[in-house]
């Protein structure tokens, strides 16, 4: 997987339909393996729902290689758009 097939697939992603909260945050989780790698930071607190939601998505990819998260984000992308 490229790098540009990655870009498509963000760009893709927009016109996408509205989404689950558990879709978005397996894109959120893929796409920022794949473009930081592992997570980094402290997990936030029990209040802050949506942060702590999306740093437990990017944390369950933890060791995953960045073209792997690439590869599984362009593949979920193209599920996704073939769905709607």
């Amino acid at each position: 997987m490229s790098s540009q097939e990655f870009e498509k697939a963000l760009e893709k992603v927009k016109t996408l339909p509205e989404q689950p909260p558990n879709v978005l945050l397996e894109l959120y989780g893929l796409f920022k393996q794949a473009s930081v790698g592992d997570v980094t930071g402290s997990r936030p607190g029990m209040l802050d729902f949506k942060g702590r939601a999306k740093f437990d998505a990017w944390a369950s990819r933890k060791g995953m290689s960045k073209e792997a998260a690439m590869a599984a984000y362009i593949e979920l992308v193209e599920r996704l758009a073939q769905a709607k």
